[in-house]
């Protein structure tokens, strides 16, 4: 089964934000609270974890 992956909140003023690593591949392992990728903006940058344990199947 897919789990969505939801982007966490940044700030009130963000609308947009970057991926700039992921840190996982398509097929691979992952683990609860595992940073999947790397999200900046002009402000900031945050690691969004997997909110479940399982395997990685796309990135799009």
């Amino acid at each position: 089964m897919a789990t969505e992956i939801i982007v966490p909140t940044l700030g009130e003023s963000v609308t947009e934000a970057t991926v700039t690593k992921w840190f996982k591949e398509p097929g691979e392992a992952v683990e609860v609270d595992e940073s999947l990728c790397e999200l900046e903006t002009d402000k900031v940058t945050v690691e969004v974890p997997s909110p479940v344990a399982g395997v990685l199947k796309e990135i799009v």
